[in-house]
């Protein structure tokens, strides 16, 4: 596959014309064509306003009106919208049932030269229709210069009839963009223009996305170098529920470019992991055509993920968790590299932890694996749990003690470490894994959370009086163990350390 063009498309919504040139005149700065949202004006505009604007902008744009229905805001009145259709000279972006009234009904139907800036949309906001390929065949047979279609990914692997869709058009020589929207289609929107995509679209800034799972045109260009992506790009990328507050894209995606190695690293968010690593990314039976080569592994699927595996580390296989997979010719190979790391920024501040009293709060893949390595280190470790079958399996798999949580008392400990997601960014943000009178008296706290670097955990155990350690370092530490997997090179770890100190 030849290297395709690589288009960001920054959408502006505003409800007057003076808001629209504003954010107008911005979107042309970030981005290769700037796409006018007119369901949004709120007042009348005229052919002059636009033809006015669109030269100012000295961009490519795209004139679009979507109906309340697929995700518009109907505040222009549509038929003024189409009284402008022939009367200039942008792209226009118009639905599928107003294409099929132009093309079957319309007395005054466009000619070939308006037909090719015509772009034809569908819209869904609930999920990936069951008839999409009878939605795709009724956009072929119209003389629509490109075609459009948006579905909601409700989980990771919803983006594979949006990349078959890439490859069907690419196939016929039809031009099209294909999008899965929300969180869990983020990779079409990173990877599709290399695999056939018209364009991307980049939202000014957070705020002003226009789709759910909308990333940033900055974030495209600079953080996804999404203008050096090709169908050879190397692609890794974060498996998890949820991802979006990790920082492991900036820290991976700017050791690729420290390196400069061609590769992205991508948020991948999965609901079904068994279903993912089968149908996207086992080589025998991934239904995509990609350049995966390796995948990091978070909450809730540490665990899971061994059953698709081919092979596993013996560490791995000792703590029962895997946080990294390595994409090796067909096989699946599995590694932890949480447990090479977590102890280092402890054994960095207090040195050697045999006999070493220590509090291990949580009973999931990364309490294991700091289990694990507190046994390896000689520490005297515990266990600290709400679910009791869980916590008790877990300590004596490690020849731990087990305690219940509910008001346990820390203050014989010389480590108390949270290793719940208790206090990540988010839902859990508000919340700790124990209190400052439950933590007062113990010597270290450890929270492997590092977004936000500031936990309520360790905010209470400073209250406490207790030395503290944030999950930053740890995060960076694992992250260059593997980069070193997949990429068989030295990890530049103080650029990724600089990433992540720059995000946080």
């Amino acid at each position: 596959m030849e290297k395709k063009q690589i288009r960001i498309c920054v959408p502006v919504c505003a409800g007057t014309i003076a808001d629209l040139r504003r954010e107008s005149l911005r979107a042309a700065q970030m981005g290769d064509i700037v796409e006018l949202r007119i369901d949004c004006l709120v007042e009348g505009v005229t052919v002059k306003d636009l033809e006015e604007l669109a030269a100012e902008l000295n961009r490519p744009v795209i004139m679009t009106f979507r109906s309340k229905e697929q995700g518009g805001f109907g505040a222009t009145n549509f038929s003024s919208f189409m009284n402008l259709l022939f009367e200039r000279q942008q792209k226009i972006d118009i639905e599928l049932e107003a294409v099929e009234h132009l093309y079957y009904r319309s007395t005054a139907p466009p000619t070939r030269a308006e037909w090719e800036r015509i772009i034809c949309s569908h819209h869904d906001f609930t999920g990936v229709p069951e008839d999409l390929d009878q939605i795709y065949e009724r956009m072929v047979v119209t003389p629509s210069g490109i075609l459009k279609i948006a579905v909601m990914a409700n989980d990771i692997v919803d983006c594979v009839p949006m990349f078959q869709l890439l490859k069907r058009a690419r196939d016929s020589g039809r031009e099209i963009i294909a999008i899965a929207m929300g969180p869990a289609g983020v990779a079409t929107r990173i990877l599709g223009p290399a695999y056939g995509s018209y364009l991307s679209y980049g939202a000014l800034d957070t705020e002003a996305a226009t789709a759910p799972g909308q990333v940033t045109a900055q974030e495209l260009r600079e953080l996804y170098r999404i203008d050096l992506i090709n169908p050879q790009t190397q692609v890794m990328g974060i498996v998890g529920l949820p991802v979006s507050h990790s920082i492991s894209p900036q820290i991976h995606n700017a050791a690729f470019a420290g390196a400069d190695i061609d590769a992205v690293y991508l948020p991948l968010e999965v609901r079904d992991v068994t279903s993912f690593m089968k149908r996207m990314v086992h080589p025998r039976s991934r239904e995509i055509d990609w350049n995966l080569r390796g995948l990091s592994i978070t909450a809730p699927h540490k665990t899971a993920v061994l059953d698709c595996l081919d092979w596993i580390d013996h560490s791995a296989k000792e703590i029962g968790a895997v946080n990294t997979i390595v994409i090796d010719e067909d096989l699946l190979r599995g590694y932890n590299t949480d447990a090479l790391s977590v102890l280092k920024p402890i054994k960095e501040r207090v040195g050697a932890l045999r006999g070493a009293r220590c509090a291990v709060i949580g009973a999931g893949g990364a309490a294991s694996a700091l289990l694990w390595s507190l046994r390896n280190e000689g520490a005297l470790s515990t266990v600290f749990a709400r679910d009791e079958e869980k916590g008790r399996a877990l300590a004596a798999k490690f020849g731990s003690q087990w305690e219940r949580l509910e008001d346990a008392s820390f203050k014989e400990f010389d480590l108390v470490v949270n290793a719940t997601p208790l206090g990540t960014r988010g839902a859990f943000e508000d919340e700790t894994a124990a209190t400052a009178v439950q933590l007062r008296g113990a010597r270290l706290a450890y929270d492997l959370v590092y977004n936000p670097s500031e936990t309520l955990f360790l905010q209470q155990a400073r209250a406490a009086d207790c030395d503290t350690i944030g999950g930053l370092e740890m995060l960076v530490l694992q992250a260059a163990e593997q980069f070193t997997l997949w990429t068989g090179l030295e990890a530049p770890v103080q650029a990724m350390r600089e990433a992540s100190q720059f995000q946080i």
